[in-house]
């Protein structure tokens, strides 16, 4: 288990290794994301936040993952088109991992274990979970799905 979310490397959506301790001294929303999913409308709402906090020290993360109702198909190529046309996303997208499971990507295992769900569940249960990670890297609150961003925007604004 990585002891920091800094000592964590991830992929850029065009196949770049980007150390997290590049976000060192940020604010992070991460977001596992999905381009077919019931919760796609919250590309808008993370680009809102995204917008309204960049020049404060904060950004969203997104991460495709294609765990849940296989909702994210695509390649890297198709999702950064899709993002990029349909919400005009300017936050950094990485490429597709998985947040659960054996294959989990390394970030999200760290995620879980700092921030579990309801019931001290450390599963992921659907896309657009979204993890609050203060400018320390440590992991503040998971949000569930149906938390619309707008409604996460007073606590980032109050950790900036």
């Amino acid at each position: 288990m990585a002891e920091s979310i800094y000592s964590i490397s991830v992929n850029s959506i065009d196949g770049q290794s980007v150390p997290m301790e590049d976000y060192k001294d940020k604010v992070l929303l991460i977001v596992n994301t999905a381009s077919e999913c019931g919760f796609t409308y919250q590309y808008e709402g993370l680009e809102k936040l995204q917008q309204q906090y960049k020049d404060k020290g904060f950004s969203v993360l997104g991460f495709p993952c294609n765990q849940f109702g296989k909702q994210e198909p695509g390649d890297d190529e198709t999702i950064a088109n899709f993002c990029a046309t349909r919400f005009s996303v300017s936050f950094p997208l990485f490429q597709k991992l998985e947040v659960n499971g054996d294959n989990a990507h390394p970030l999200f295992k760290h995620l879980k274990s700092e921030a579990p769900g309801i019931f001290g569940s450390e599963s992921i249960k659907w896309n657009f979970t979204k993890f609050l990670v203060d400018q320390n890297g440590k992991v503040i609150k998971r949000f569930a799905p149906k938390d619309k961003p707008e409604k996460i925007a007073q606590t980032i604004e109050s950790m900036l």
